[in-house]
Order: structure tokens, then C-alpha cells, then sequence
């Protein structure tokens, strides 16, 4: 890497968070990545279906932002991140927009948008629109809130146990006098450092979360019993029970292996507590188990890699992070095979769904928090249009049937917090003619930006040649009004991107 371009990076790094600098090391391309110690679920990316054999796509909603974070703390280290940390649902979701709020007696509201792809003037791209209805801290209902910190000696480090403290004592500013707080730690043992205490009582709160010390290995599945046995305990009826995991995911002691830990969150959650986790660390991070711990726990994951996420996601979107409003959301659609040649979904690999799984109540899906917006965009060919599929001799070839017919039809499935059985929601998907990207909303052409860029920090399979230089100038096209400054954000990120690809491809020098 040559010194003005270093120089650059680290310049637009430390403008976004208080990160370590950047080391540069000439011996070693700048976008080494040490994929050894850290560990990612690995997933292909969705295939492309044609119409006339496979008409419905069937997923669960996901709302964790936790790979946006990430792919963030590699970027502002100067390194691409490893592939598999990059989950393209995840990084559209980090971003609030503007939906339109729910009607009548739904918990969220629906919309739909298509225009013509941007890395493709063959395909269409197709968003479904998801909005939680808004809840302030003060409409929240009381909450019994578990604080679970991993005090190992993996989390003796800036980024482990110091920045746990910082985002636990901003979450304690926001409780309120009917609210609840205990405090479990777990290293070589597990044990409760501060039984359940009222939410008024912060000094207390805090002077508990202040003398915690990290050392010593790892029994994560102790801990996590402990936590659940303190929740149930003081159980808050028709509450928010939930238990805040905040660990690097490094477990050593006792149950330690993946399957093992996912059944143990998964049982307990039938007691009607919940489970966020919270990553935190580098080098050995584990954010494989932490995407899915929360997945199976009725919670969500969110990686925190400064005190600004912090307070992003415990006090900006508190309520979306603690309140449920809609549980075991589904999504099924299903395309109109005299409009769509074949489509493909982007991302949500790790939530797919069987088509049967749609009107079975006992299969668990995600679940969505009050303010959450949650994005789908599937990439489609409109019939006569060129596709990634050869053509079949022996397949009727059907004609489009007018530039307003129905695209596909979509249902949603949901519960009501506490219910078991299921609400069916529908609607059709209506065409018109494709208006040109840039003609789109603000909204969608910033959520193909996002999805470009998923992609090409991935493998790129799907996108031709557009390239990162395209995504920034199509999400400068829709930074908008960009209250929180997070639109702005990830236009240097993928700037710094675009400088690591770049220096990538040039030979490294070794220092004599």
C-alpha cells in the first residue's frame, strides 16, 4: 500500500469511530484477512429459480444488524472482511427508512416497489417493505432484564469486557422504576453478581457493572442456565423477560460445542424469555454461534464495535431491541409465472423456509420489534426478457399479459405476542412499467446500493461488472436527509472498500 493511500484510509477511519489505527504492513496485501480464530456460518448464496417449476419462495424475517457492524470493524482495521461475514439482509437492515406505518388493527405496515436492477437493465428489482408500529421507552411494558457478561479472559481487552461495561451503563440511563435488572457473569464458574434490582436503583446498577474484572476460561453453558433460572424467577406476566448475552462467543468449558448450545437456547425460550446477544471482541470472536443463538432464542444479535452502536441499538432503538410486536413472521411469495421468467432472493440464505413450513404454527420463524422496518429484495426477469436460465425446448413460452397485472402474490404470517396460532396477511404485487433506478425512491435505490455492495464484497456472481465506484454514486443518490449520519457512514466504508480492492490487486512490497 503506497503512503498517500494509508494515509487516506486512516484518515476516513478515524472519522468514524474511535477504533484502533490502522497498521500498515507492506510485507502482506492490504486486504489480508485472518480467517483462522474467528468463526462464520457458511452459506451458498440463494439460487435462481425459474417460475414455471418452483413459483413460491418461502423465508423468515430477519432483523439482526450484527454482520453490518462487523463488516464495519474490518473495514475501519484496514482489511476486507472474510465472505462469510458478510449477510446482505443484514446490512439493508441496519438502515432506518421511511415506510409507511401499519393500518387498522396490523402490528406493521406493507408496501411494495420494483424498478429496473442496476447491475442488471435486464432484470427488475422487486422490495417488499416491512414497518413495525413505533413504541417510546415510556410505552414499553415493565421489563425483567437479565444482564449476562462473559468476564473470561478472552474479554480482557479494549474492545471485550471495557466496552461491555460502556454499553450496559448506557442501556442503565434508560430504565425506569418498574423495570428490572440482575447481573450474571460467567468465567471459570457462573455466578449472579447483582440480584434482581429495580430499575431506579442505578447506582447500585452501575457499581455492579464497574467492578467486574476479567480472567480465567470460559463455562458460557453455566452461565446461560444461571441467567435463564434468574429470569424465570422474576418473571413479569405480560412483560419483557429477556436475558442480554455479551460475550465474545469464545466458549471453552463445559457445553461448548454449536449444536449443544443452540437446543439449550431453543428449550428455553418455550419458558417465555428471550435472548439478545451482544458480540463483542476481535481475533477469536464467534459470530457464528451468536447470529444463531439469537435466532433460536427469540431475540436478536447485534455486534457492538463502539460505543456509538451502543447507543444505537440500547438507546436510539431500544424498543425495537426489547419489545416484540409480531413473532414468527413468514413471508411466502409467489410469483405470476405470465409476468416472471425466474427471480432469485437476495440474501436471507440462513432463513429459508420449506413451502409447508408457511402454514405450520409449530415451525419458528423471526420476529419482529416495535419500529423494526425489515427489507426483502428479490431480483426478477420479466417474461421475454433475458435471464440467467437456458431456455427449456419442450417448456410453453407464455407472452406478458398487460404492464399492470399482477407480479406475484404476497402472504405474511405472523403471531400475536403470547398467541399461538397464526394471522394470515395478503396482498398482490402489481407491475407497471419499470421506472430507471434513479427515478426510484430514495429508500430503494439506497437499498440497492447496500445489496451491490453485499455482493461485491462476497463473490459477485450476480452482478456483472458494476462495481463499488457504481454502489457509492448510487447511494450518494440517496443519502437523503441522513438524520443520524449513518447513510454518510457507510459511503466511506465503501469508499475505504474500494481503496482495499484497489491496493488488492497490486503486488505487495516487502520493506528491505
Amino acid at each position: 500500500m503506497d503512503v498517500p493511500m494509508a494515509a487516506e484510509i486512516s484518515r476516513k477511519s478515524t472519522a468514524l469511530t474511535a477504533s484502533a489505527p490502522i497498521a500498515v504492513i507492506d510485507a502482506l496485501p492490504p486486504s489480508y484477512r485472518d480467517e483462522t480464530r474467528e468463526q462464520y456460518q457458511t452459506y451458498a448464496d440463494n439460487p435462481i429459480f425459474s417460475v414455471a417449476e418452483s413459483p413460491v419462495s418461502t423465508f423468515s424475517i430477519d432483523v439482526d444488524t450484527g454482520s453490518y457492524a462487523n463488516v464495519r470493524r474490518f473495514l475501519n482495521s484496514g482489511q476486507l472482511p472474510p465472505k462469510d461475514a458478510v449477510r446482505l439482509e443484514e446490512l439493508v437492515n441496519y438502515f432506518p427508512y421511511a415506510y409507511p406505518l401499519p393500518q387498522g388493527d396490523s402490528p406493521f405496515g406493507i408496501s411494495t416497489e420494483m424498478a429496473v436492477t442496476p447491475w442488471n437493465q435486464q432484470t427488475r428489482l422487486l422490495r417488499i417493505a416491512i414497518k413495525a408500529s413505533e413504541r417510546s421507552v415510556e410505552q414499553l411494558p415493565p421489563a425483567n432484564l437479565v444482564f449476562l457478561v462473559d468476564v473470561s479472559g478472552s474479554m480482557q481487552r479494549r474492545e471485550g469486557l471495557p466496552m461491555v461495561q460502556g454499553t450496559l451503563k448506557l442501556l442503565v440511563d434508560q430504565l425506569r422504576a418498574q423495570d428490572r435488572v440482575s447481573l450474571v457473569t460467567y468465567a471459570d464458574e457462573s455466578r449472579v453478581v447483582l440480584e434482581s434490582t429495580p430499575g431506579s436503583d442505578k447506582m447500585k446498577i452501575r457499581a455492579a457493572i464497574d467492578q467486574l474484572t476479567a480472567g480465567g476460561s470460559t463455562a458460557g453453558e453455566s452461565g446461560i442456565e444461571l441467567a435463564y433460572q434468574q429470569a424465570q424467577q422474576h418473571l413479569i406476566d405480560g412483560g419483557i423477560n429477556r436475558i442480554l448475552l455479551a460475550t465474545d462467543g469464545d466458549f471453552n468449558v463445559g457445553v461448548s460445542d454449536f449444536d449443544s448450545l443452540k437446543r439449550l437456547a431453543g428449550d428455553k425460550r418455550k419458558s417465555g424469555v428471550s435472548l439478545t446477544t451482544l458480540g463483542f471482541g476481535v481475533d477469536n470472536y464467534n459470530e457464528r454461534l451468536m447470529e444463531q443463538l439469537a435466532d433460536v432464542g427469540n431475540g436478536n444479535y447485534a455486534y457492538i464495535d463502539n460505543l456509538r452502536e451502543a447507543r444505537k441499538v440500547l438507546v436510539d432503538q431500544l424498543g425495537s431491541t426489547l419489545a416484540t410486536v409480531a413473532s414468527d413472521v413468514k413471508l411466502q411469495v409467489e410469483f405470476n409465472p405470465a409476468e416472471v421468467r425466474e427471480y432469485r432472493l437476495l440474501g436471507y440464505e440462513n432463513r429459508a423456509l420449506k413451502r409447508e413450513d408457511f402454514s405450520n404454527d409449530k415451525v419458528d420463524a423471526g420476529d419482529i420489534g416495535a419500529g423494526h422496518t425489515v427489507t426483502a429484495l428479490y431480483e426478477i426477469v420479466p417474461v421475454g426478457g433475458k435471464g440467467w436460465l437456458e431456455p427449456l425446448r419442450y417448456q410453453q413460452r407464455v407472452q406478458p399479459v398487460s404492464q399492470n397485472a399482477e407480479v406475484a402474490w404476497l402472504r405474511i404470517r405472523y403471531k400475536a405476542p403470547g398467541e399461538a396460532t397464526s394471522h394470515l396477511l395478503e396482498r398482490p404485487v402489481t407491475g407497471g412499467e419499470a421506472k430507471p433506478i434513479l427515478a426510484a425512491s430514495t429508500d430503494l435505490r439506497f437499498s440497492a446500493a447496500l445489496a451491490a455492495f453485499a455482493q461485491q464484497l462476497k463473490d459477485g456472481l450476480y452482478i456483472g461488472d458494476f462495481t463499488l465506484a457504481q454502489s457509492i454514486e448510487l447511494a450518494r443518490s440517496a443519502r437523503g436527509e441522513d438524520r443520524f449520519g449513518l447513510r454518510g457512514e457507510f459511503i466511506q466504508l465503501a469508499e475505504i472498500a474500494q481503496s482495499l480492492q484497489n491496493s488488492a490487486s497490486t503486488p505487495a512490497r516487502v520493506q528491505q
